[in-house]
């Protein structure tokens, strides 16, 4: 058994591993500050002890074997200088995932900008209703698993599926997350900018995606979103067989004769020129079938029958903090929860529930809070990412003070842009009442009968979700 100290516990992934690792037999501990759920509760769930803050007299207490450092830890914290100091024995989380839970085992590594947590939860249920027993890694909590991380249960020999993120590593090693996991079968959804604050443009990312590609044994397979035009032009080099997916006949794996009914989408697989059958799934939105046909050329590649993958997706359920109902209430409100941040996914997910709610008003509310949204590099696409909302409320930006002016987004000129095209909006603080009570206040005044509220953020919105669920609750 090894011990292992967390710095940081309290990311998803973070957390995931942390119990992953426990429930592997290991001794497991960490610190974090400002815990909130689902992590928070998960952890707890476990039984894994969190000291609340970074202090060294926590590693001198624990004296673990293994120190994780989780990629928000950077030079000054505590714990880590003591680390340092004392030449304690420090990895990252990736390095910890390869080595303890990826090695021995094929490595399924699902990529992209977008999509990632959504089509590797699918992808580890497909593989464990066919009965293989994969470990996986998840950035969020898998419903079908109840869990955002496992050991694979056959240990070697066996399928690992890892969710590959384009962030960097740790404080001491800038690479790419996904470089480390060893890709036997690979997925790229998609890329697009995003990380401003580590990927100074495209091509950056780029790079990294090209790098991560070299990885791919000539054995492997790299299946790619043939809509992406990155994806695909990065792809031509591959070291292994490629296949696309998408919406066109020509691709090796794709969607025709797409009908939408009241509470799901289907679809006839074409593969290859043939019609193994029809597809069915609980939701809406072009990018969800994408999802779908990623997931299943990854299983196809493991060797599932389609017969077994077709059944398997009707028993699949999101991951949380995707497209989640928290709740419906007695007057036909609905609200719902998404991890959504981005402008590309932002208008994904609204044009899901466009999808979904016909008829309905959509009054969606965006936090700024991750590090590339909180700047005005997404500026303009955000002022056309509403566009199937009836009304916007724009939160706070999150920890404005890391940004001059000039390079911070600009929620009253987003706002302006919003409302000349017709939109409702709002923009949290121009009122005297705290953030966020007085959005709270804003749409008691505003909602209707049957209107349908969602939550996009990446984080926890300071506490939004709560406060409207105790609002509609008195509304009913």
């Amino acid at each position: 058994m090894t011990s292992f100290y967390f710095i940081g516990i309290g990311g998803t992934a973070m957390a995931s591993v942390a119990v992953a690792l426990s429930q592997a037999g290991h001794e497991v501990t960490g610190s974090d500050t400002a815990l909130y759920p689902p992590m928070s509760d998960y952890l707890e769930t476990h039984s894994i002890p969190c000291f609340n803050g970074f202090n060294p007299d926590n590693l001198l207490k624990k004296r673990p074997d293994i120190i994780v450092v989780g990629n928000a830890v950077s030079r000054g914290n505590p714990e880590l200088e003591h680390a340092l100091n004392d030449h304690l024995n420090l990895v990252s989380m990736p390095e910890i995932v390869r080595r303890e839970l990826i090695a021995g085992n094929t490595s399924v590594v699902i990529t992209g900008t977008h999509g990632k947590t959504t089509t590797t939860s699918l992808a580890a249920w497909l593989f464990e209703y066919a009965g293989l027993q994969p470990g996986f890694l998840i950035g969020g909590i898998a419903e079908n698993f109840n869990a955002g991380c496992r050991a694979s249960g056959r240990r070697d020999n066996g399928f690992f599926i890892t969710e590959g993120d384009e962030y960097d590593t740790a404080f001491f090693d800038k690479r790419s997350k996904f470089l480390h996991y060893r890709p036997d079968i690979a997925v790229i959804n998609n890329i697009e900018f995003d990380h401003a604050d580590i990927f100074t443009s495209i091509e950056d990312i780029e790079r990294s995606f090209r790098q991560f590609i070299t990885l791919i044994p000539s054995n492997g397979a790299l299946i790619v979103n043939g809509h992406d035009a990155i994806a695909s032009e990065i792809s031509g080099n591959a070291p292994c067989p490629v296949e696309r997916f998408g919406l066109q006949e020509e691709f090796e794996w794709s969607a025709v004769d797409v009908n939408t009914g009241t509470g799901s989408t289907s679809f006839q697989l074409l593969h290859k020129g043939t019609i193994p059958g029809t597809v069915t799934i609980d939701q809406f939105g072009e990018h969800n079938i994408l999802n779908t046909l990623a997931a299943i050329a990854a299983s196809s590649h493991a060797g599932i029958p389609f017969s077994s993958i077709r059944n398997g997706i009707r028993s699949f359920k999101r991951p949380k903090r995707r497209m989640e109902v928290v709740g419906e209430f007695k007057r036909g409100m609905t609200l719902i929860d998404d991890f959504a941040h981005h402008p590309t996914a932002i208008r994904a997910t609204l044009s899901s529930l466009r999808q979904r709610f016909p008829g309905r008003r959509i009054i969606a509310c965006f936090e700024p809070r991750s590090n590339t949204s909180t700047r005005n590099v997404f500026q303009h696409d955000l002022e056309t990412a509403f566009v199937d909302a009836d009304i916007v409320v724009i939160g706070n930006v999150h920890r404005p003070d890391r940004y001059d002016k000039k390079e911070r987004l600009d929620t009253g000129k987003l706002s302006s842009a919003l409302t000349l095209s017709g939109k409702m909006t709002y923009v949290s603080g121009s009122g005297s009442a705290r953030y966020p009570e007085d959005i709270v206040a804003f749409i008691e005044g505003t909602v209707r009968d049957n209107d349908v509220v969602v939550l996009l953020s990446n984080g926890s919105f300071n506490g939004l979700k709560q406060l409207l669920t105790e609002s509609f609750l008195k509304k009913g």
